[in-house]
């Protein structure tokens, strides 16, 4: 028999059948150890409020998501970037096209509100609040400093600027002579109170950037203050995301990589040295890694190799053709890449679900929002993905998708690009798009109904029980089951608990 009664509890269980006896007791289990969460699987029509129908919204649009979601846009917001929800539950857009960080607040059933929070900055980018002693700041990125303001709960603008770094290579730096491909500025703060700010490249590769005050293509730290500036981190072509996994100080980036590589094995093929255009769409891959003080990730003379037994996984790597095919500079000393991405996706955000309020079968896990590719023969990237976490190896597992359908797959049009990610007190994931000019808000809807599968070896076939608190009985299969048969899983609505006897 199952019983459901209303009480907190995770989502997933796993079943377990005690030998020679009719009892069964419920086991609850990491994702890890029952199998990732669904994926995008259900082709959903994107809800827009009618104030919001101008293009690219002037005709019906559709995105996948997973079982139990829909998606909305939520507001308007030209060439919207980076997002951070105060902790009041307010949202903050970084807007580096017009020099302003917007403040977006509920309105009840009338469209969101739209603020300046602050003006006049020199293409703001990266959003993050931190709290030292009982002082909460807000930290904005420029492309050539990092500010801080004070923030009290319900700001709606932003107050008691601080100026914490100065200095900082963009278009304007004189030996760059206005060029600068990688100028924005991402940022985090660690549990010490140190801030990392992430130092693109200016070029798809180059040397200079390597032999450069300061190094770019690089991460430093500094105090909260913007004191005691140092070298953390190097060979990071651009890291767009950077974000601590929660309870620890383990920096985590996500890595745009190089483009039109050349091919570099000397392998009798005649394509050594040449641009072969098969070989660019899934070389190098995107990066995302663990980043660890004094690493060197190897651009640009090392790349990270996809097509060796580990896969995806702690990568190799391969000497750059352009830069290091003598071998002059060791690839095997460089720090291999934690987990690799479809080459020419452009991850940009990088956020964790763990310690908020997204749904629970995917909250040990961490989303990614990637860009989409320019150079590659056919479209990738464009979506929204997940890679569960595994809390032993604090490593990321297989990724899924989360959320796809920017891409119109017959025609290859692009309607959408996606950028950065942040979760609301409610629990929904908000998601920038600077193509469309959108916020999106996917939101989970939990089935009316407890649902019940069996191991393929238990004779019994998937129940669905009523919500209602009582006792049920399964009226296909035994549920006394004695020996080695496992069940091995539940789905079902947050909120419920499951109870096996």
């Amino acid at each position: 028999m199952v019983a459901s009664t209303l009480k907190p509890t995770q989502i997933l269980g796993r079943i377990l059948s005690a030998s020679l006896i009719s009892l069964m007791s419920l086991e609850v289990l990491s994702t890890a150890a029952i199998g990732q969460p669904p994926p995008a699987s259900v082709e959903t029509k994107l809800k827009v409020p009618i104030t919001m129908t101008s293009w690219p919204f002037n005709t019906t649009r559709y995105l996948k998501v997973p079982p139990n979601f829909s998606i909305s846009v939520y507001t308007r917001i030209n060439k919207a970037r980076f997002l951070a929800v105060a902790p009041n539950g307010d949202l903050l857009v970084s807007q580096p096209s017009s020099g302003k960080v917007l403040i977006v607040r509920p309105n009840g059933s009338k469209d969101p509100i739209i603020s300046d929070f602050v003006t006049g900055l020199r293409k703001p980018h990266d959003i993050v609040f931190h709290k030292i002693d009982n002082t909460t700041y807000v930290y904005i990125s420029e492309s050539h400093q990092i500010n801080r303001f004070i923030y009290n709960s319900g700001d709606l603008i932003a107050k008691n600027r601080q100026i914490v770094v100065v200095g900082l290579p963009d278009s304007s730096t004189r030996e760059l002579k206005g060029a600068y491909g990688h100028e924005l500025k991402n940022i985090a703060l660690d549990a010490n109170h140190k801030l990392y700010v992430s130092i693109a490249s200016t070029c798809n590769a180059c040397k200079e950037d390597t032999v450069s005050t300061p190094k770019r293509g690089a991460i430093y730290q500094y105090n909260a203050n913007g004191t005691n500036q140092r070298l953390f981190a190097q060979g990071l072509r651009n890291a767009e995301g950077l974000a601590f996994l929660p309870g620890t100080n383990d920096l985590w980036v996500v890595v745009n990589n190089r483009d039109n590589i050349a091919y570099p094995f000397n392998d009798g093929s005649g394509n050594y040295g040449k641009i072969i255009p098969s070989y660019v769409d899934n070389h190098p891959p995107e990066e995302f890694t663990k980043v660890r003080d004094g690493g060197n990730y190897g651009w640009p003379f090392c790349n990270p190799n996809p097509d060796t037994s580990n896969g995806l996984n702690n990568m190799p790597f391969d000497r750059d053709y352009q830069f290091n095919a003598n071998g002059s500079v060791n690839c095997n000393a460089m720090d291999r890449i934690s987990k690799g991405i479809q080459a020419h996706s452009a991850p940009l955000g990088l956020t964790f679900l763990q310690n908020t309020n997204f749904p629970s079968l995917y909250s040990n896990g961490v989303v990614a929002g990637l860009h989409g590719s320019w150079n590659r023969q056919k479209k990738t990237g464009y979506k929204i993905t997940y890679f569960p976490w595994n809390s032993t190896t604090k490593t990321p597992g297989q990724e899924i998708d989360l959320v796809t359908g920017w891409v119109v797959p017959a025609t290859q049009e692009t309607w959408g690009r996606p950028v950065d990610m942040a979760v609301d007190q409610q629990g929904n994931l908000l998601i920038s798009d600077d193509f469309s000019g959108a916020i999106y808000k996917l939101s989970y809807t939990p089935s009316q109904q407890v649902k019940f599968y069996s191991d393929p070896n238990f004779g019994g076939i998937s129940q669905s029980f009523s919500t209602t608190p009582g006792v049920y009985k399964s009226n296909q299969g035994d549920l006394n089951i004695v020996g080695n048969d496992t069940i091995s899983s539940f789905s079902v609505p947050p909120g419920t608990q499951i109870r096996v006897c």
